[in-house]
Order: structure tokens, then C-alpha cells, then sequence
């Protein structure tokens, strides 16, 4: 966290949060939300300021409930995901490198979404595999240990075909989509907690 996020912290301490207003993009892009795109339920304006977004990057964090959010001076702005709380690229000199600039350890499990989204966690990092990047990831696919054609693979993600699926020898599971959030304990839309 930024020194000078920690000062306002601690000289403004009880400013209410933010939520909605900022998005994290299923391609890694910060989005922003203004009133209109929240009524809309669209995706916001991409954020292309590189202070702006180098700001963001470091000042991202996880609360106590797995809900995403930006450390803004003060003030915390919830951060609704589309995909994961990371997404993760392929890089040929790294291998993996999050959105937010670091290089991700080689994954130690791997999951196939029923939506064709791979989901790769290292350690305590679950990362959404960038989308334009399965390209380059789907000759490494091995089902029993052989190259995988691609109504194949379609076949193994709705569950008519069976076998070892696997990605340079770490092996890969099926999931739902829509249960990523509650299997690895993030909120994708935070809100306000509800008083008791």
C-alpha cells in the first residue's frame, strides 16, 4: 500500500465506502462505472491512464468477506469482478504474469469452466486465464496424455467425454462458472454490509 494511502487512513478513518464504481474486466482491465453504466448494468470506460492504473494495482487488497477492493486514500472502492480477483496472462518470458504486472508461479491446480474459461491458482492466487491467451495455451492440453482435439475437448467440458484433462502435467478439473466465486471465497459484487 501506497505511503501515502496509509497517511490518509489514519488522519480520515471512518469515510464510507464506495460501491459499483470501479470494475475488474474478465481481460484484466480496471473499468470505471459511472451512475449510468451501474443503471445499465454495463461494463464502464476502460481506464488507460497508467499513473491512474499503476495507483489501483497497488493499492489492491481482499477483505475479511473476499470482497476486492481499491485502498483510495480514505476510502475503500469495492471492486465488482466479471471473472476472477486476478487474470492472468501468458508471458514467453515469464510463463504467467497477472494483470496487475506480476509473474505468477507455475499453477499447482487448474480448472476448465463449462464456459471454456481455464482458471489457474498458484499458492493463494486464483487468476482467470485472459481469454485471447487460450490460443496459446490449448496445444499444451493433454487428455490421457495425448494431444486434445477441439470438439474433444468441447465433449470433456460437457461431461460426454472422460479422461485424464491436464495442462503441462497438472491436471484440470471441471467447474461451473457460476460456481468459481463460492469455491475459491470471493464476493464478485460486493455490497454494503447489512446492519444487525
Amino acid at each position: 500500500m501506497d505511503d501515502i494511502v496509509k497517511q490518509a487512513l489514519a488522519k480520515w478513518p471512518n469515510v464510507p465506502h464506495c460501491y459499483g464504481w470501479l470494475a475488474l474486466d474478465a481481460r484484466g482491465n480496471w473499468r470505471m462505472r459511472d451512475e449510468r453504466a451501474q443503471h445499465f448494468n454495463l461494463p464502464g470506460d476502460k481506464l488507460n491512464n497508467a499513473a491512474l492504473v499503476g495507483f489501483i494495482t497497488r493499492n489492491y487488497a481482499v477483505d475479511e468477506r473476499g470482497c476486492w477492493y481499491f485502498q483510495n486514500g480514505p476510502q475503500r472502492v469495492y471492486v465488482q469482478l466479471e471473472a476472477t480477483p486476478y487474470i492472468v496472462r501468458t508471458d514467453p518470458a515469464a510463463g504467467w504474469r497477472l494483470h496487475t504486472g506480476a509473474t505468477l508461479a507455475s499453477p499447482d491446480a487448474l480448472w476448465l469452466s463449462d464456459g471454456g474459461a481455464l482458471v489457474l491458482r498458484s499458492g493463494n492466487v486464483i487468476a482467470q486465464l485472459d481469454d485471447r491467451d487460450f490460443a496459446d495455451v490449448l496445444p499444451r492440453l493433454r487428455l490421457d496424455k495425448a494431444p486434445v482435439a477441439d470438439e474433444v475437448l468441447l465433449e470433456w467440458m460437457e461431461g460426454s467425454a472422460s479422461g485424464a484433462l491436464s495442462l503441462d502435467g497438472v491436471a484440470v478439473e471441471r467447474i461451473a462458472a457460476d460456481q468459481l466465486a463460492a469455491r475459491f471465497g470471493f464476493v464478485s459484487v460486493p455490497s454494503a454490509p447489512t446492519a444487525a
